[in-house]
Formats: C-alpha cells, structure tokens, sequence
C-alpha cells in the first residue's frame, strides 16, 4: 500500500484525521453471527500491508464460541484466508483513546476466489445476480434496539435503562418525543459518532417497547447500507456503554414487550434506464413488483433461518406485538409480513417486515434480495392483497429454529442464489447451535416441571 494512502481516503475518514496523526487500523471482517472479527495493527504497519490472514474457521464458530464440523472434504485444518481491504469501508472508531480507524476487508480463498461463506461475499453475489439480469437492487434497513440496564448476571430478566428522569422507561411510549429525551445524551453521542463516521441517520423515534428506538436509514447500495448496519450495531453499544447502559440487538430481550425487527425496504431499478422497475411511464404497479412480492411469499419461509437466525427469534413472532406472524401482503398495513408504504410511484417500494435485528445485516439482506430475484426470475403472482387485521386467524410462518432450518436445508433454490457452500456451512453451524440450545434447562422448567410432574 503506497505511503500517502490516507490521501485516498473516503471525506468523513480524512476529515476525521485532519490535523491528527493516525495511531492505529482495526482490520476487521464481519462473521456468520455479524461480529466483527480482525486484528489491530499499527497504522505505520497496515501502510505497508497490502493484506493479512485469519483462519477460515472463523466462519465455523457458533455465536457461543463451539466449532461446527464445517470444514468439507480437507478436514479441520483452519486454512488461511487473504483478507484484503475495502478501503471504500475506512471510517473512524471515535470512541477509542486514540486516533483509529476501521476498514472492512473481503475474504479470498488461496485460488485469489472470493470465499463462498463469508457473509459480505454472499450480499455481493446476490446483488450480482440482479445486476446479470440488467437490475440493480435498493434497499433502505431500519434498525430497532433497546436501550437496558446493565446486566452482568445472564440468570437476571433484563430491564429498561434508567432515563435522565430517575425512572425506568417506560413502555407502550411509541413515537413519544418525551421519552426520546430520556435518553438524550446516548442520542447525542449515537449522532456524534456517527457523524464522525460519515454516516447519514434519517430519523431517530421511540418504539413500542421500554427503551425501545428505532433509527432509519437512507436508501441505497445493498452491499454499502449493510456496512453500515454492521458498523451502526458497535457504534451504538459504545455510545450505551458511555453512559452505564447496554444497547441490544436481541430480537426479544423483555418478555411481553415487541421484540426489535430490521425491517428491510425494497426496490428495482432499471440499469439501463435508472426507472423503477415496479411502477410502468403512467405510474401504475408492474408485473414484476407482484413476481418480487410472490418470490417473499414462496420462498421467505425457506430463508427464514437466515433472517431469524437463534431460538430467541421466534420469540418475536407473537400476535399484537408488532411483529408479523404471516406472509400476507398490504398497502399500508403494518400487521402483514409484507407491507407497500405510502409512496410516490417513484418510490414504489416492498418493506419485509420478517427480520429481525439479531440477523447478521449481511446475510439478511441477501436473503430478502434473493427471494425477491427468484420471484422476478420465477413470475409467479402472488396471493390476493389482505385488507384488515392479518393477526387474525394463524400464522404460516415456522415456529422455532428448528423447523425453520428443516425448510432452508430442503431450499435448494434458494441454496442456488445464496451460494451452495454458504448453505452448507450456515446451516452445519445453525444447527450446532440449535442443538447445544437444546441442552441448556431453562428457569421455566425449573420453576414448573421440578416438583410438580
């Protein structure tokens, strides 16, 4: 790497060293769960690097540390991957003691081939695939996370955070602008980092939950928005830990409050044109924005696993909880799976409201995408739009992890557009997670089974 290569820097990186000298790069790669993993090196050093190695077992790992027996016909012998940098990725980590940046790098096999399991890989292939057929895919994330108390008993219920009034948050506060001030000065320092990172917020609300908030993203590049999303999860539990608070992704972190969901908005744009491929010149909705509604609908139960991806998943899945329970399609209805805002019809957009915040940004988006892309390859129809409340009646959407990886291990279509290796390996690892869950004996039993059966 040439010695002047902060010169080439993106302008909220440059801006942020302007006048300083760089201490220190954080390499970093997102993993299977959406942690980042990576090494810190000193900035003198990283100049001088055109790439470094982590073993590919990193992709192996269960989000409790165990290993998956992933490792194919080589056995476990921890190869290298070359990690080059993205340096499009360089931004700040401004809550350091010294001047740092962090820099995404993409994973390649020892054949200089993009490593199949490597979860940014899996966005791009996706978003390749729309690309190959003359497309390129929009998507804008919205990010919901909690706000609690510090907790460092795992065997304690989490609680909502103090707020500056001296009492808990409360619940049921949504769109409150009273309890978006509780937590004012974790606010501020969530806008401060992030403008130091370069990063756009859209809006910042209170949600249904206690402590509960919500921050939106600009639409945008799929890849570029799920950097962000990642680089947003560290950049918030920092500006928490500043203040003697946790910010949590966890899809259901209080029991009878809603869970936190990563709603992921939609769109198709003609390459060629720049137009929306879901509205036609007189502003009508297309054939291909009812085939993008069919392929969430046939396929999203299969990629379920991907965008829901640990037991406290399903947990969310509740009726009247803000949280859908089916696959039903609506205009302006926030009780389907899958919801068409209010829009202009240059902005004719599809909002799946199945994922969750827990999911690895990544690969939740790459999932949404590739149901999308097989059912604008497919051209099926979806089913009729519902008009009213979609919670009554049941839901068609699997229970718990485990069903939900039966159906992925059985998508083989789906297998196709994420990546055939990436399918194994998530779900060798998924279902090794799942399985140690099952052997963990909850306080529930304890409290109900021990003296009573």
């Amino acid at each position: 790497m040439a010695e002047d290569w902060t010169e080439a820097l993106p302008e909220a990186a440059r801006a942020y060293l302007e006048g300083r000298r760089l201490d220190e790069v954080e390499c970093i790669i997102p993993d299977l769960p959406g942690i980042a993993r990576g090494k810190a090196v000193p900035a003198s050093k990283f100049a001088r690097q055109d790439y470094f190695h982590l073993p590919d077992s990193i992709f192996y790992q269960t989000i409790t540390g165990e290993w998956g027996e992933a490792a194919g016909d080589d056995g476990f012998i921890e190869k290298d991957m070359i990690l080059r940098p993205d340096m499009d990725t360089a931004t700040a980590a401004p809550w350091t003691g010294d001047w740092t940046l962090q820099v995404i790098h993409d994973a390649y096999d020892r054949n200089n081939e993009p490593v199949a399991y490597s979860p940014r890989n899996v966005l791009k292939r996706v978003v390749q695939l729309y690309r190959d057929k003359g497309w390129e895919p929009v998507v804008a994330p919205e990010m919901e996370f909690f706000l609690v108390a510090r907790n460092i008993d795992p065997a304690k219920e989490i609680q909502p955070m103090m707020g500056r009034s001296g009492r808990p948050a409360a619940a049921r506060q949504a769109y409150s602008m009273t309890a978006v001030d509780e937590f004012g000065p974790v606010i501020d320092d969530i806008y401060d980092f992030a403008e130091a990172q370069g990063f756009e917020i859209d809006g910042i609300t209170q949600e249904g939950g206690a402590g509960q908030l919500e921050i939106n993203l600009q639409h945008g590049d799929p890849v570029r928005l799920a950097d962000e999303v990642f680089y947003f999860k560290r950049l918030i539990r920092e500006a928490a830990m500043r203040h003697e608070c946790y910010a949590t992704f966890m899809a259901k972190p209080i029991a009878d409050e809603p869970g936190s969901a990563m709603h992921i908005h939609h769109s198709v744009l003609d390459v060629k044109t720049g137009e929306n491929i879901f509205v036609d010149a007189d502003g009508e909705e297309t054939a291909p924005f009812q085939h993008f509604i069919a392929g969430l609908q046939n396929h999203m139960p299969s990629a379920l696993a991907v965008i829901a991806p640990y037991v406290n998943s399903y947990r969310r899945y509740v009726k009247d909880h803000a949280a859908p329970i089916n696959l039903e399609w609506g205009r302006d209805n926030r009780t389907t799976g899958i919801r068409v805002p209010l829009s202009g019809p240059k902005s004719r957009r599809v909002e799946n409201r199945l994922a969750g915040m827990d999911c690895n940004p990544y690969l939740g988006i790459a999932a949404s995408l590739a149901c999308g892309y097989l059912g604008l390859i497919q051209q099926k129809d979806p089913l009729p739009e519902f008009k009213g409340d979609a919670y009554v009646g049941e839901g068609d959407i699997p229970q718990v992890l485990g069903q939900a990886l039966d159906l992925f291990e059985e998508a083989t279509e789906l297998h196709e557009a994420l990546g055939p290796d990436f399918a194994r390996v998530y779900s060798i690892v998924k279902r090794a997670e799942y399985e140690e869950f099952l052997q963990v004996i909850s306080p529930w039993e304890r409290e109900h089974l021990l003296m009573n059966v």
